[in-house]
């Protein structure tokens, strides 16, 4: 079956589209609500929901205004778990960057003009024309700063996706076909064991540098590495004043962590 990606600005009738997809092709959607989900079974505690602010709009943008390199490491782990299953439809979060290198995966991005989301988002949330509008620019605002942030991309680049559809000609139900269409052809094959093994891989060390990062540890004076299931692999150097001991368990600490070996070295403090 299927691995898709589906990117898109609010107001272009996206859901509606990924819903008829996963309806034709019985597939698993995994929005925002479905992502939250994965990412508490992955070890979210609810001290941590709780320190966040409640007012934003859901837990991943909560995570990016108060710990940006935390939620990129857990939005990873979140984005290669699901997709190390081979097959569902996931919307948003990067994830057309993330599984760029599998050609398993199809990705899809769905334009609409800004009179048109306008529209879309008058007629089924019953906003004003203004408030509409402003939804749609800060929206696309903090998408683009979100994606050049954390991949140094332009959503817009034609070459992160395998199929543009313009919502202002096609309807949805039309749109959801080509899609599946598409995810069914020839060239979209099932992932390889090698690839969701590769997947597997990504997403347990994500779930290792978000814990490091948690513990306020500084991820950029040493190396992570996964050289086999369940076994994490540290070398490089630590701040003196920083803990060496509480690395080694904040990572041993991290579900399916079977062996931690490390080579580091604590950096000498330098008289000035």
């Amino acid at each position: 079956m299927p691995l898709i990606t589906i990117t898109s600005g609010i107001g272009c009738g996206e859901m509606a589209i990924a819903r008829l997809v996963t309806d034709g092709l019985k597939l698993e959607l995994y929005d925002d609500q479905r992502l939250q989900e994965e990412a508490i079974k992955m070890g979210i505690s609810s001290e941590d929901l709780k320190s966040l602010d409640e007012k934003a709009p859901g837990l991943f943008s909560r995570l990016l205004s108060h710990k940006p390199q935390t939620y990129l490491d857990l939005m990873d782990a979140v984005v290669y778990e699901v997709a190390r299953r081979g097959e569902g439809i996931i919307l948003g979060h990067g994830a057309q960057m993330l599984l760029r290198d599998f050609g398993c995966a199809l990705h899809v991005r769905i334009y609409a003009s800004e009179p048109s989301r306008i529209q879309h988002l008058m007629d089924r949330q019953g906003m004003s024309r203004e408030a509409a509008e402003k939804m749609i620019h800060k929206s696309d605002s903090d998408r683009r700063g979100f994606l050049q942030f954390a991949f140094h991309i332009d959503w817009n680049d034609p070459s992160l996706y395998d199929l543009i559809i313009n919502g202002d000609k096609l309807a949805k139900d039309s749109a959801a076909r080509l899609i599946m269409e598409a995810a069914q052809s020839g060239e979209v094959k099932a992932c390889s064991i090698a690839a969701l093994d590769a997947m597997e891989r990504l997403s347990f060390l994500k779930r290792v540098q978000a814990a490091i990062m948690k513990n306020s540890l500084n991820p950029l004076d040493f190396h992570v590495e996964v050289p086999e299931k369940g076994v994490v692999q540290i070398t490089g150097s630590i701040n003196p004043l920083e803990s060496k001991d509480r690395l080694l368990e904040a990572v041993k600490a991290v579900p399916g962590v079977s062996d931690v070996r490390s080579d580091i070295v604590v950096e000498r403090i330098h008289d000035i």
